[in-house]
């Protein structure tokens, strides 16, 4: 009985300050496993809706599909209120927080509950990864995606932009109750408009190319706050599966070069110390910068000095100026050039 109990308020997220230290310890174990369960992506996409029925609390109705299927979501008209949809709400500007909500060095994210539903945007290996690509920040992840193809929500939300924005194309985001946006971009078209409620499996768009693209796929970015993190942390995409309902993010998930990085998850992980956090995010630090300075390294670029080799002539010749190449080898621009001299240019 009262391990039905603690499941409840752990699955409820419901707190009660009377229980001993080891009951709590207990319910919020519970709630992890339950949090960390993987949910397969939902077989109702692209079926239509049949009809929309009222239940005993006015926040949550049952929509029936036209298989015979149905399931229980939250009451659009009610959700509208909450502050998530109403502060930095900008239908326009890729990110409206401009770095105005601080973000935790530690926090978890409930992804999906009882009444939200998950949908793969597709089942696919990425084509290219979240993290600098070509000296350029790639912030999402790319699936390949035929022209056409019809593109659907991966989770319950409301569209805050459909337009067409610059190097994206045709670019959808999708805003959802934790305060999670998706992006979806390249599109051939757009099917929703700003402000639209849209549920997991909802078509919002058509593969493409249109933008910065060079063929048709899909770019796909999780944010939070305006700060993009790799969405394999999320996504298996390979799987079609969402990896956990409860997302336990760092600080340093937002960090351009952090990729995903498949770890052992472990019950004792949720009461580890703020100090162990701390170790670990400096680890990665140091990891990242490690992997900064043998990416530069390997960028480096060297000139062997010939007959008739000027500054200029070898500045031209690599794309880079002569103060550039004096400031990298600590010379004038009346240094005289010896022959068979090694001279860095990058």
């Amino acid at each position: 009985m009262k391990r039905a109990l603690l499941s409840a308020i752990a699955v409820l997220g419901i707190g009660l300050p009377l229980l001993a230290q080891e009951e709590l310890r207990e319910a919020d174990s519970l709630r992890y496993q339950y949090g960390r369960q993987q949910i397969p992506s939902s077989n109702k996409v692209g079926t239509p809706y049949a009809d929309t029925l009222d239940t005993g609390n006015p926040a949550v109705k049952v929509v029936l599909y036209s298989n015979g299927t149905y399931r229980y979501v939250k009451d659009p008209s009610l959700v509208a209120d909450e502050r998530v949809f109403n502060e930095y709400w900008d239908t326009r500007t890729v990110n409206p927080y401009r770095d105005a909500v601080p973000i935790p060095d530690k926090f978890s994210l409930w992804v999906v509950d009882s009444l939200d539903s998950y949908c793969c945007p597709y089942t696919v290996a990425p084509r290219s990864h979240f993290g600098y690509r070509h000296g350029r920040r790639h912030q999402g992840i790319d699936l390949p995606y035929p022209k056409g193809t019809p593109v659907m929500a991966a989770f319950d939300g409301k569209v805050r932009i459909s337009d067409y924005v610059g190097g994206y194309g045709n670019l959808v985001v999708i805003r959802h109750a934790n305060g999670l946006e998706t992006f979806y971009a390249h599109l051939s078209e757009r099917k929703v408009e700003s402000d639209q409620w849209v549920s997991a499996g909802d078509v919002i768009g058509l593969g493409g190319s249109t933008g910065r693209s060079t063929g048709p796929h899909l770019h796909f970015e999780t944010r939070l706050y305006g700060a993009a993190f790799d969405p394999a942390w999320l996504i298996d995409f390979e799987s079609g599966t969402l990896r956990h309902r409860l997302l336990k993010i760092r600080s340093w998930y937002f960090n351009p070069n952090q990729r995903y990085v498949q770890s052992v998850d472990d019950e004792d992980e949720i009461f580890r110390t703020d100090q162990e956090d701390r170790q670990l995010a400096e680890e990665h630090a140091k990891k990242e910068a490690a992997q900064r300075a043998a990416a530069e390294a390997a960028a480096m670029r060297y000139h062997t000095v010939r007959s008739g080799d000027t500054l200029s002539k070898i500045a031209k010749k690599y794309g880079t100026s002569v103060k550039r190449i004096c400031q990298l080898n600590g010379i004038s621009e009346t240094t005289i050039l010896r022959i068979g001299r090694r001279l860095r240019v990058r």
